[in-house]
């Protein structure tokens, strides 16, 4: 494919902004070469630069639920831009937002509106420590919660409660604050808390991780956070960020029937649009100012454009409810990818639920943020090159969740099966 318009404006973004792009994995460090730059998207479909279209199964990183361009979502964009951009006051579009995420989630009594997953969970954490009046945190290694601080951590050589830095910038002291744990060790997870649970303010977990690939929770594993947490007065947050309304209306916490404290949202509910969320019961959010001592503020919260944006998307989810659909389509692909890939003799773990899916050139299962790392990261940069050269767009890094959209097609997935069988023959 061509790719010569993409290379010189990558070659003068590179000037300007950090590694030319305003997010570390667009970069593709992780796979190799030059990105192609987006000029448009249309449905599943994404066009470059250069004229080449792609099947998108990024789709924004998960946002884009409706696909690219969706008309009732572009029409509520651009009635709102025509009355203006943003306000810094109240609106009735936004009370609207949260009416609907109140109404679809049951553990959301209250909810605020922010402008990012980062913020969300980064705010998040702050209400559980006034709320609990704790200082500590248990995360998980291999899930992302955005990049504040204190989540920048990883379990240290040794033991899984001592924490250490992954980001310059991050100090001892805020990294001290954060225990982490294997992802699905309700062991470790034990252990922590008979140690330290009077410290732990909350357990902070994405319960399908969408960071490391794609993994999804072990059985009991969710329902065993919630009465380790129960136990020892800590609150759990789950970070469905990725998965809510993306997986199940009410998020996977409705899919599962496991309650957390706070939820914190993203993507899809700004259909697009910078817009984040954190909510939970009445009590714990009543602790957030002006109500309570906790203290957030944004001046682009709730902005009107990126509300509209996200009202439109969940109006459409209610009444046409992807979710099964979503679901045969996803089987259709996944189960082609196995087959093919049997046929080729290759050990490939595909992870599946709903709208999501991930690849692992892995022969055992992945259940955890090791058993991703020991996947094959130069397979998965030879299988992602060859399905780009044949015009299927995935996520530039093995550690990333793809998605379809209602805008995906069985012909769309016809197409990208005969682009892996390509690929896997060329090894």
């Amino acid at each position: 494919m061509e790719k010569m318009t993409s290379q010189k404006l990558f070659d003068r973004s590179k000037y300007h902004i950090p590694g030319g792009v305003n997010s570390p994995v667009r970069s593709y460090s992780n796979v190799g070469g030059t990105p192609p730059f987006i000029a448009r998207g249309q449905g599943s479909r994404i066009t470059d630069a250069d004229g080449n279209s792609y099947i998108d199964y990024v789709m924004s990183w998960g946002p884009l639920i409706l696909g690219h361009a969706h008309p009732a979502v572009v029409q509520a964009v651009q009635e709102q831009a025509a009355l203006g951009v943003g306000y810094g006051a109240p609106t009735e579009l936004e009370l609207e937002l949260t009416e609907i995420i109140t109404g679809a989630f049951a553990s959301i009594d209250m909810v605020r509106l922010v402008n990012s997953g980062t913020e969300a969970c980064m705010t998040a954490l702050r209400l559980a420590r006034a709320f609990t009046g704790r200082d500590k945190i248990l995360k998980f290694e291999g899930c992302y919660h955005g990049h504040s601080d204190g989540l920048l951590v990883s379990a240290g050589s040794g033991a899984a409660y001592l924490s250490q830095a992954t980001s310059a910038g991050v100090t001892e002291s805020q990294a001290s604050d954060t225990f982490v744990a294997s992802y699905n060790n309700l062991q470790q997870v034990q252990s922590i808390f008979e140690s330290a649970g009077e410290q732990i303010a909350a357990v902070i977990v994405e319960p399908v991780a969408g960071n490391m690939g794609m993994v999804l929770p072990e059985p009991g594993f969710l329902e065993g956070l919630r009465k380790i947490t129960s136990e020892h007065g800590s609150l759990l947050i789950f970070d469905e960020v990725i998965t809510g309304f993306r997986v199940m209306y009410g998020g996977y916490q409705d899919y599962v029937g496991v309650t957390p404290d706070i939820t914190c949202l993203g993507k899809v509910i700004g259909g697009g649009l910078p817009v984040g969320a954190y909510g939970g019961r009445q009590d714990i959010m009543e602790t957030v100012a002006p109500l309570g001592p906790m203290y957030q503020a944004g001046t682009l919260s709730g902005n009107p454009i990126a509300v509209a944006a996200g009202v439109s998307t969940l109006r459409a989810l209610r009444i046409i409810s992807p979710y099964e659909s979503f679901s045969t389509l996803t089987d259709r692909l996944c189960s082609g990818l196995d087959a093919i890939c049997e046929e080729a003799g290759l050990s490939l773990q595909i992870n599946r639920l709903v709208s999501m899916w991930g690849l692992h050139f892995s022969e055992s299962p992945v259940t955890s943020y090791a058993d991703a790392s020991s996947a094959d990261p130069e397979a998965y940069s030879r299988f992602f090159h060859s399905m780009l050269e044949s015009g299927i767009y995935l996520a530039p890094s093995a550690y990333e969740t793809s998605f379809v959209s209602t805008a995906h097609t069985e012909a769309d997935i016809d197409e990208t099966l005969d682009a892996a069988r390509r690929a896997f023959v060329r090894g």
